[in-house]
């Protein structure tokens, strides 16, 4: 799968996947959702960003959880 709004750049945000070359980590965005704040609050605070870049974000965490194995401890 190819994701066009995901950059990496080893010169930009310390060579972490980013959103159309902005800057701004998938990681970030992802830590936002997961902190449960809304797309409209993400999207308002962060006026660069759209409702593509939300989808294309889980879609990338998604497809990199499928392509990984991690150990859970019990």
């Amino acid at each position: 799968m190819r994701f066009e709004r995901i950059t990496v750049d080893p010169a930009a945000a310390t060579g972490k996947s980013c959103i159309r070359n902005l800057r701004f980590p998938v990681s970030r965005l992802l830590g936002l959702l997961a902190a449960r704040e809304t797309r409209e609050s993400i999207l308002s605070a962060y006026p660069y960003l759209d409702e593509a870049d939300i989808d294309v974000a889980l879609q990338y965490a998604a497809c990199l959880s499928e392509d990984e194995i991690i150990e859970l401890s019990r």
